[in-house]
């Protein structure tokens, strides 16, 4: 009876999965909850491939709330439906993602690395001229400059996502190579009491591990960190829920007893 507090649907660019459909995987899953959390991606580098379109990267949350709010009261008695957002940062974008925040009531918001100075990680032009530990390192460093300019947000979803787009995919990846700009990573944010996230599609990724990996997660933990959220990442209705059963194990290994849940932007503990 866990939540999953990180799905996408036909309201994100990168996603064509029905809203409905969404919904009844995560009751036949056997969820508690879900809370959906589509992008707003202001200036993506790949708003530039579609000039005339770059509105296709920010949720409109209008349109959206108009398919799933009859959904919410349809499926009420069979799991609890939040909204939410996952916001991508980017240190010259912080004025439109106040606004847009401001303008919206959300329960949830997963804060995002999805451009590095210009460059999406999951692309190939991102590694070029390159070295691995450099790429990672810049990524990590992007982060803490997002994190030191915005923190209207919840939790930072999927820290070590640059893994899963390596072109060695994760073969040379440790916690440890990265712990100095990891944990710094953690202080902060658990300065500033918010989060992180346990998130499953590194398991769907093939890559063996969650996001972030077991010991990154018994370190923030180690660090003081509470506050934890799951999410399988989906953007299809088969995804809902991917790989949970493991979940219980991992947090428990790492030391937590309860994940979170936000309703109304407040965290709620629920016992593991």
């Amino acid at each position: 009876m866990l939540w999953d507090t990180h799905i996408h649907t036909c309201h994100s660019v990168d996603s064509t999965a029905d809203l409905e459909e969404t919904i009844l995987s995560a009751i036949q899953y056997g969820l508690e909850g879900i809370c959906i959390t589509d992008h707003v991606d202001y200036d993506h580098p790949k708003c530039a491939l579609k000039k005339n379109k770059p509105e296709e990267f920010v949720l409109n949350t209008a349109n959206q709330n108009r398919e799933l709010l009859p959904l919410k009261e349809k499926y009420q008695d069979q799991i609890q439906i939040f909204t939410g957002t996952e916001i991508g940062l980017q240190t010259h974008v912080v004025d439109e993602n106040v606004n847009y925040i401001a303008k919206n009531d959300f329960d949830f918001i997963i804060a995002s690395s999805h451009a590095v100075h210009g460059f999406d990680p999951c692309s190939k032009p991102y590694f070029e001229g390159k070295t691995e530990e450099n790429a990672y390192r810049e990524y990590f460093e992007c982060i803490l400059e997002n994190i030191t300019v915005f923190d209207d947000f919840d939790i930072y979803g999927h820290i070590d996502y640059i893994v899963r787009y390596d072109p060695n995919r994760n073969a040379n990846y440790t916690y440890q190579k990265y712990a100095d700009l990891i944990d710094e990573i953690y202080i902060q944010l658990i300065q500033k009491g918010k989060g992180i996230e346990l998130n499953t599609a590194g398991l769907k990724y093939g890559l063996g591990h969650p996001h972030p990996t077991e010991d990154a997660l018994k370190r923030y933990r180690e660090l003081g960190g509470e506050i934890i959220t799951i999410g399988s990442d989906a953007h299809i209705p088969e995804h809902v829920g991917y790989d949970f059963h493991l979940v219980p194990d991992y947090l428990k290994n790492a030391g937590f007893r309860y994940y979170t849940v936000f309703e109304n932007r407040k965290p709620r503990m629920k016992k593991l």
